[in-house]
């Protein structure tokens, strides 16, 4: 039966509680949003004791679904002040579902000045004082977890940014191949650092694992929807071929590419970091182009990048990483690229707002543009030493703008705008907009239609149709973050009609319920309106719903675009 673990680090107390029956039906980021909802105070301070962090695996995670493996981390965040859901690959959300864990709630703080450790088997959650690993990189806890356990110990960490709550930085997850997985954004990391835990270890031995009401009708669905997935041209060939990185070329093609910090939209060397470079290059070296992050994954997309001796480098090597530090940052070296992300990895810090914090501070002479080595040297020098400037940094992308005085500072609600310009890719720019999390693209991931003609084609350059995309695709996306799923089987999902009905019945399976498309778009809906509702109680409103005003006021070529919505017309987007 699964079950609740909640840990006091005001007493120091760990217990196992009963599901509550109106949580029973939920999963991943409904679940992690209702808890935060529930028993955090909108006002709180994020780094305070009355903050409370959530972990959660999916409804679906622990079964043999494909790409289920995803778990959701919840909290207030520290960099954008509104509640937050993270989800991240790796080893822990299928051990969470395989022990019955529903849940980790950790709640207070500890009275005195100690670190602690966290070990989760099935029976419940012990703490322990922790010495040896404080100041610690995440793939030195790795090694040294393994080696106080085994290794097949799941681990959930942050490295030195969390230890000094730093807003960038995120929460690690160990994965198959005990590298890093990562819930990226939003401070997350610095929120466990205030709980002063240095890592979570999990022991999945004689775990009873997960019943399937019906295991015939789950198996039947299981095998469409991986059908689905498959034959679907994105997640079924380019993904897995090239990587997330695919995009960097159609993006360039499409004018949306930011560029020097969002002054352009296209960047003259993308060919040089292109999806198409990067998988040649590793399949040279005798690297991997195909690679899961978690146990189920089919897609594939991840990667193992090494350099010329064939040693490794990085792995998730990312879309949003590369295009950040290569376009926005004038870097046009995968090597150095691969490189900066091992850093990131090993600190704990949020790729996508460090690559936009490091843009930012190009423009302000920190350094100059396309500085890959003072970037390295600026993360482990500065960010990872704490420093007064790598403080500044460590708190993200608007701490350095403000620091600098700087006003072309591509932020929404605090948190980094990544990867797609929305003066050219409009549909994305209301989801920054009005996302409950700050700038987020797979909040509402509007690339897919406006670009890649995935469930039909709205021109990316106009306004027409982009706040009912953008609105349908938010909706859709809560939903399916709260089955543990990987948010890439919304490209099947959109186009293969036996898709989405597969998903669907695979849930219903597996709870003996009978949920139809209708409540599913419901769950949706109502998990937005309650983060929504979460985000207007801690002071936010509409006028939060804003991009920054240099979009506004600086056309962005080549298409020589502006971002023209009326706030109106944003607001728009809640009417549902």
């Amino acid at each position: 039966m699964d079950k609740i673990f909640r840990v006091n680090m005001s007493n120091l107390t760990c217990q196992v509680e009963e599901v509550p029956e109106a949580w029973a039906g939920l999963g991943g980021r409904g679940l992690t949003s209702t808890i935060v909802a529930a028993e955090v105070p909108p006002t709180c301070h994020p780094l305070g004791p009355n903050n409370k962090l959530v972990f959660a695996p999916g409804l679906l995670s622990g079964t043999a679904a494909a790409n289920s493996g995803r778990m959701s981390c919840g909290a207030k965040s520290p960099l954008t002040g509104t509640i937050k859901e993270s989800n991240a690959g790796g080893t822990s959300a299928q051990q969470f579902a395989r022990m019955g864990i529903k849940a980790l709630i950790i709640e207070g703080q500890p009275q005195e000045d100690k670190w602690y450790n966290l070990h989760l088997t099935k029976d419940g959650a012990t703490l322990q004082e922790e010495k040896e690993l404080l100041g610690k990189g995440n793939f030195e806890v790795v090694d040294a977890v393994e080696a106080r356990f085994n290794k097949k110990t799941g681990l959930i960490t942050i490295g030195p940014a969390g230890e000094m709550k730093m807003e960038m930085a995120n929460i690690s997850v160990k994965d198959p191949d005990s590298k890093m997985r990562s819930h990226g954004r939003g401070g997350m990391g610095a929120v466990m650092g205030s709980k002063r835990i240095k890592f979570i270890s999990i022991d999945d031995k004689d775990a009873p694992g997960v019943t399937v009401a019906d295991p015939e009708k789950f198996k039947t669905a299981a095998r469409t929807f991986a059908k689905a997935l498959l034959d679907h041209p994105v997640s079924g060939e380019g993904l897995p071929t090239y990587g997330t990185n695919v995009l960097v070329n159609i993006i360039n093609e499409a004018g949306g590419l930011p560029t020097r910090n969002f002054k352009e939209g296209q960047y003259k060397e993308h060919d040089k970091i292109s999806g198409e470079t990067m998988q040649e290059t590793i399949a040279k070296r005798g690297g991997k182009f195909k690679h899961g992050c978690h146990a189920g994954c089919i897609i594939q997309c991840s990667q193992v990048y090494v350099d010329k001796d064939g040693k490794y480098l990085s792995s998730g090597f990312e879309y949003e990483t590369i295009w950040g530090l290569g376009a926005d940052c004038c870097i046009s070296d995968l090597d150095a690229m691969a490189e900066i992300d091992n850093i990131m990895d090993d600190i704990g810090v949020d790729s996508i707002e460090t690559a936009v914090a490091m843009g930012v501070a190009m423009e302000a002479g920190v350094l100059p543009f396309g500085d890959a080595a003072g970037i390295k040297r600026l993360l482990r020098e500065e960010v990872a030493k704490g420093t007064p400037l790598g403080r500044i940094i460590g708190n993200g992308t608007a701490s350095v703008g403000k620091a600098y005085g700087l006003t072309r500072i591509p932020v929404v609600k605090n948190q980094a705008i990544p990867a797609y310009d929305p003066r050219s890719i409009k549909g994305i720019g209301i989801t920054y907009a009005t996302s409950t999390m700050g700038a987020d693209h797979t909040a509402g991931y509007c690339i897919a239609t406006n670009i890649l003609g995935v469930g039909g084609q709205v021109d990316p350059l106009k306004k027409d149709g982009q706040v009912e995309l953008s609105r349908n695709l938010q909706i859709a996306t809560a939903a399916v973050d709260s089955t543990g799923m990987c948010i890439f089987v919304a490209f099947p999902a959109l186009d293969i009609p036996e898709c989405l009905p597969a998903l669907i019945d695979m849930i219903n399976a597996r709870f003996g319920i009978s949920l139809t498309g209708d409540d599913v778009t419901d769950l949706g809906k109502s998990i937005l309106k309650l983060e929504r509702k979460f985000n207007t109680e801690a002071g936010f409103n509409s006028s939060h719903d804003r991009l920054p005003e240099f979009f506004n006021t600086e056309p962005v070529p080549p298409h020589n675009v502006v971002w023209d919505f009326s706030d109106e017309e944003i607001d728009e987007f809640w009417n549902f």
